[in-house]
C-alpha cells in the first residue's frame, strides 16, 4: 500500500462540533471526527445533521477523516430563485 492511498467511505453527519468539525457515523457503524475539505469551504457548501457525505481517511489514523462530498438529499438543491444574497466581504 502506497503512502498516498486513501480510504473513501460513506456516512451520515450525526453531530456538529466546534471549529468546523463534524461527527460522522460511517456505514460500517464506526464513528469518526471529520472536517470539511478546502474546496467545500471555498464554495461555501454547508453541511447539516442528517446529510449523507463521502469521507476520505488515511489508513494510519482511522478515527479522523475529511469530508470531500455532500450528497444532495430529497428536496435539496438551490433555494427559491431571486433570494440569493450578494457577496459581502
Amino acid at each position: 500500500m502506497a503512502k498516498e492511498d486513501l480510504l473513501t467511505l460513506e456516512g451520515q453527519i450525526d453531530e456538529i462540533l466546534p471549529d468546523g468539525r463534524f461527527g460522522v457515523m460511517l456505514e460500517n457503524d464506526h464513528r469518526i471526527i471529520a472536517y470539511t475539505a478546502g474546496k467545500m469551504r471555498k464554495f461555501r457548501i454547508r453541511s447539516v445533521v442528517g446529510d449523507r457525505v463521502r469521507v476520505e481517511m488515511t489508513p494510519y489514523d482511522l478515527s479522523k477523516g475529511r469530508i470531500v462530498f455532500r450528497d444532495r438529499g430529497p428536496g435539496g438543491g438551490a433555494g427559491p430563485p431571486g433570494k440569493r444574497k450578494g457577496n459581502r466581504r
